[in-house]
């Protein structure tokens, strides 16, 4: 299974998503246009108010995917 070291590199490896996901959560509103592409569907209403994000989340499953790619391809 692992030894010290590859457990050592995948503890370091969970560390840095934590903290790229912390600075996602912190500057989400700042980010432009994220949430509001064409492809985002949003309904409201009355008090109920509906958003399915489809081109967001492409486009973020397309940068996750290059990411742990080159990620993966460093720790071979």
């Amino acid at each position: 299974m692992f030894g010290i070291e590859g457990m050592g590199k995948f503890l370091i490896l969970i560390g840095v998503f934590l903290v790229l996901f912390g600075l996602l959560f912190t500057f989400w509103n700042r980010i432009p246009l994220l949430g509001k592409l064409p492809g985002d569907i949003t309904f409201e209403k009355g008090g109920f108010q509906f958003f399915l994000p489809l081109a967001t989340c492409l486009i973020v499953s397309i940068v996750l995917t290059v990411v742990l790619n080159l990620v993966f391809r460093l720790f071979r």
